[in-house]
């Protein structure tokens, strides 16, 4: 099995791919060891092409498969596309489309919650998906037969779901559920690592203006770190020590060096100096106003317990995976409050179950033991 290492074999598989209405495309990638994933292998299937290419060799230029995976007129088909979509965007600028995951069709379509693609294979096609190449360090070079083997068959499996997945969707008549999905997967907001946008990944613990300031300083500098170093944030400075720190506010390398959640020495490291440097300058002005969340209303553990059950229905009703309609969180927040600005009561969601939701709160719904089963009936 031979990998695709040059510019001009990469432009012919690439013109033979576009013949096609749809590619299917998975990818190998690595990035435990470093910020920025990077990428090992592409695979690639669509008609009676496929194909592998090797993004490491030397003097391969990807940019006839990149503009493939921007060519309106071809539909790009995933699993689980969001870590595959993220490594295009930043080689692009721009996430590839239009989109299909099949992992979020299968849940529209009462084959799952987030089912693993193994799984998905053996329902609608019925084959075994050999997993004994699945922690291979696809940056060596060369790669076995095998290995190679496992690579292409999950485009290959991936090109023969997606017409299935497609006629059961338009049968149910989810397209537009899916399609819905695409909106927000194709988002490039969804892939923007901006470090002063950092701190929005963390666990506010206080809402004063010090902490906060120190918190998104702190955050905003250890994502420089991690980006310009090409390293996990973890190497950098573990979340819990940026909470530490936001508390404590040091603002030399002594006090930094006191806190306990800092490894010792690191205050004496460049980075250490860099990051005293960085807070010494936060201003308690340097935060936004948060608002704290208000409290949680009283008694709203039985309304919460009611939703799930009625979700639970509802999804049966409809053959969709219940976590695709909405999140426990989101129970609560549609339990405290009609206009909760959450998914489950926008679009599909909404007729699905939604307004079935609400419906409840305000006593419109009932749950009723019918038998032995539950069953939502309208008074």
């Amino acid at each position: 099995m031979k990998l695709i290492s040059t510019t001009e074999a990469l432009a012919d598989a690439c013109d033979r791919l576009s013949r096609s209405d749809f590619v299917a495309v998975d990818t190998e990638f690595m990035r435990e060891s470093t910020y920025w994933p990077k990428l090992c292998l592409i695979q690639a299937a669509a008609g009676d092409v496929e194909v592998l290419i090797d993004p490491l060799a030397d003097g391969i230029d990807l940019a006839p498969f990149l503009e493939l995976l921007h060519d309106p007129g071809t539909l790009k088909v995933f699993h689980a596309a969001r870590q595959d979509l993220e490594i295009f965007f930043h080689m692009t600028g721009d996430v590839p489309k239009p989109l299909f995951d099949s992992q979020i069709a299968a849940a529209a379509v009462g084959l799952g919650d987030s089912i693993a693609y193994d799984n998905l294979v053996r329902a609608l096609l019925n084959r075994h998906v050999d997993k004994s190449s699945r922690f291979t360090d696809w940056s060596q070079r060369p790669l076995s037969e095998k290995q190679l083997a496992y690579a292409l068959s999950d485009a290959v499996h991936l090109r023969d779901l997606y017409p299935k997945l497609r006629e059961r969707l338009e049968k149910a008549e989810r397209t537009r559920w899916v399609d819905e999905e695409m909106a927000t997967l194709a988002a490039p907001a969804t892939y923007r690592l901006e470090p002063d946008q950092a701190w929005r990944r963390l666990k506010l613990r206080k809402h004063t203006p010090g902490y906060v300031a120190a918190l998104m300083a702190a955050a905003a500098w250890r994502e420089r770190e991690a980006q310009d170093r090409d390293v996990p944030r973890s190497r950098i400075l573990k979340d819990d020590a940026l909470y530490e720190i936001a508390l404590q506010r040091p603002r030399t390398e002594e006090a930094l060096s006191a806190l306990r959640a800092v490894p010792r020495g690191f205050e004496r490291s460049r980075a250490g100096r860099s990051l005293v440097d960085v807070l010494a300058d936060v201003q308690d002005s340097d935060a936004p106003k948060i608002d704290r969340p208000p409290p949680t209303p009283p008694g709203l553990g039985p309304i919460v317990e009611l939703l799930k059950v009625l979700l639970r229905l509802k999804a049966e009703e409809h053959d969709v995976a219940a976590r695709l309609i909405a999140t426990v969180p989101d129970l609560e927040r549609i339990a405290a409050d009609d206009d909760a600005p959450v998914p489950a009561l926008k679009g599909w969601r909404r007729g699905v179950f939604g307004d079935a939701a609400l419906a409840l709160k305000r006593g419109e719904v009932a749950l009723r033991l019918k038998g032995d089963r539950i069953v939502a009936t309208s008074d």
